[in-house]
């Protein structure tokens, strides 16, 4: 299952609703349910997943399946760690992996992107996601995820696409390098308050800043030209190297499939992003109108 089974899908790894109806009883397919929402939402994706979800699917908490010893949150856990929990789950290494969530497309490129760091082989996200399933009048399935028999998945961890705070530190430095933001344009300004208590907003000098909300229209990635207008905007240039951030790791994993459907896929994401970065004591921290590299 490749991005060619949706022929809109470009060089991002979607699948269609449709596809999914027509192929949701293959035994080797596995439903990942990866929604997650931040405070500001006024969602609880555990409940909602108990009231209606894609028959079959199974639950990934992105905040269960993290680094525990590491205080900053949902940080990836050792390649050990997540092999058992996906493995628990059901899914196996020739598992047909479909990825998606509650609000169309926020969380479940997250998601998509630890099973390929950690080496999935076939991994694709719902187009659209739950509220495209429903449009399409997909069937839904209440309560807890049905047991599925334990599977054995190997997972090696791809460094060179996980960004640490050294490594962004020398990327800031580097004038070849674009450090692109996708937290909206008044928290990178500096404007507007971060969700998490006690962090101070603004960006890390010399990133640029590139709001997720610009690449997504109704749930759904926007096409090849409405991203490279977005980019124009902001006075990127996806020909260069591209690392990508936001608040806590999650919507960067938007720009990178972003830059992935233009044919541009990004070297790394910064795992810690912007919480990581500020809240370090003394931590340089930009404010004002977005920069331009």
């Amino acid at each position: 299952m490749t991005a060619t089974d949706n022929p809109d899908a470009g060089n991002a790894p979607f699948v269609s609703a449709d596809w999914l109806k027509e192929n949701i009883d293959a035994p080797d397919l596995v439903v990942v349910d990866g929604s997650y929402y931040l405070a500001a939402m006024n969602r609880d994706a555990e409940a909602e997943f108990l009231a209606a979800h894609i028959p079959g699917a199974v639950r990934f908490d992105i905040d269960s399946i993290k680094d525990f010893a590491n205080p900053l949150p949902h940080m990836i856990p050792s390649a050990e760690d997540f092999a058992s929990a996906v493995s628990a789950k059901g899914i196996g290494d020739d598992s047909r992996i479909v990825v998606y969530d509650g609000a169309g497309l926020f969380s479940a490129p997250r998601v998509w992107w630890m099973f390929t760091i950690f080496g999935a082989r076939n991994i694709s996200i719902l187009e659209g996601g739950f509220p495209a399933w429903r449009a399409v009048g997909g069937s839904i399935e209440e309560g807890p995820a049905r047991p599925r028999q334990p599977a054995c998945f190997t997972a090696r961890l791809d460094r060179e696409a996980v960004a640490d705070l050294p490594r962004i530190e020398a990327a800031l430095a580097d004038p070849t390098i674009q450090v692109v933001d996708a937290r909206s344009a008044a928290r990178f300004r500096g404007e507007a308050p971060e969700p998490r208590a006690g962090l101070p907003s603004g960006h890390m000098p010399g990133s640029v800043n590139l709001p997720h909300t610009e690449v997504v229209e109704d749930g759904f990635l926007k096409d090849p030209q409405g991203i490279q207008d977005a980019l124009h905007r902001h006075g990127i240039d996806p020909t260069k190297p591209v690392v990508t951030s936001c608040g806590s790791g999650v919507s960067a994993a938007i720009l990178s499939l972003a830059f992935m459907r233009i044919g541009h896929p990004p070297q790394a994401l910064f795992d810690g992003s912007w919480t990581e970065w500020a809240s370090r004591e003394g931590a340089a921290i930009g404010t004002g109108d977005p920069s331009t590299r």
